[in-house]
């Protein structure tokens, strides 16, 4: 515990260190979707990409990436809205087979960025080690993917406290293992079936599966990295989160990262004219369907409020 947090009485920010085995389970997960993203521009070119094997690649990363965005994010971490069990319950499910960390996990280190941004305690910020031409590198590759391969692990108790206490959670969490596999698994049983070949299962599994999951990592570090980095910063923040809209469309919305940051518990980080917010689009669909309720729409009084460049 840090002398800050016997000060105040607060939780320590972490909770335990991984274990030598959890941390090879860790890495394979990351580094071995990395492999085959990696081999997946020479293979496409000689061997084994059909339209099925895109097709599959796309359904499943929509899924997972809206698991993320609209559930992981602003659903369970800002509470941009309040969901009927069921959805609850699937956003939990859809964004676990992001591979990108249980729900509780993803949850308490992202409130954790937030609680910390770009300051000390910040588990992803690329400002950490200074802001020399060698510091900057080093803090890209920490903020994009490199914090994910320390031991420690943030306090589920001090972050996630809600949904610690949450059963339907806690049970999703405990089968994070499954989603996984379900995750992987499924594009090749589909691709198998709907070719009725073998071959259509493995370059399923390959496309659909691993290089769409490194893909999506890829993308969701980026926000992590990049729009901490460079960008336009329309609001004001505590921090350094930029707006990067060539990311918007794959982000499904999340590079709006500045105007995020400004207004955390919005729904809609794409705020202003142009600024294309697929997640956000989703939210009002669920609204709409009576799945949602409570949503945290923009108010142009509080935008007008944090602008700091002129309209």
């Amino acid at each position: 515990m840090s002398a800050t947090d016997v000060r105040t009485g607060a939780k320590p920010l972490i909770s335990h260190r991984r274990t030598a085995g959890q941390m090879i389970v860790l890495k394979a997960f990351l580094l071995i979707p990395f492999v085959a993203l990696l081999a997946a521009l020479p293979l496409a070119w000689g061997w084994g990409l059909t339209w099925l094997d895109l097709v599959l690649a796309v359904v499943f990363y929509v899924l997972a990436t809206l698991g993320v965005t609209v559930g992981y994010h602003r659903y369970f971490t800002h509470g941009a809205f309040k969901a009927a069990r069921p959805l609850r319950v699937a956003l939990a499910i859809a964004g676990s087979m992001a591979v990108q960390g249980s729900v509780i996990f993803w949850v308490a280190s992202h409130r954790r960025h937030h609680a910390f941004a770009d300051r000390d305690g910040d588990p992803h910020s690329p400002w950490l080690f200074g802001t020399s031409p060698a510091a900057l590198l080093r803090g890209f590759w920490h903020a994009h993917m490199g914090w994910m391969f320390q031991r420690e692990v943030t306090n589920y108790d001090r972050f996630a406290p809600d949904l610690v206490a949450d059963r339907d959670l806690r049970v999703v969490n405990r089968y994070f293992w499954l989603w996984i596999t379900l995750s992987l698994v499924l594009p090749g049983v589909l691709g198998g079936l709907l070719s009725w070949s073998w071959q259509g299962a493995v370059t399923a599994f390959f496309w659909a599966g691993l290089v769409r999951i490194a893909f999506l990592h890829h993308v969701t570090w980026s926000v992590n990295s990049i729009c901490h980095m460079v960008g336009d910063r329309p609001f004001a923040s505590r921090d350094k989160a930029a707006n990067f809209w060539p990311l918007a469309i794959l982000s499904m919305g999340e590079s709006w990262h500045n105007s995020h940051h400004a207004d955390p518990t919005c729904a809609r980080h794409g705020v202003l004219r142009g600024q294309l917010d697929v997640s956000a689009r989703v939210i009002w669909m669920f609204e709409k369907l009576h799945w949602a309720r409570d949503v945290r729409w923009p108010k142009p009084e509080r935008i007008a409020a944090k602008r700091v460049t002129p309209a």
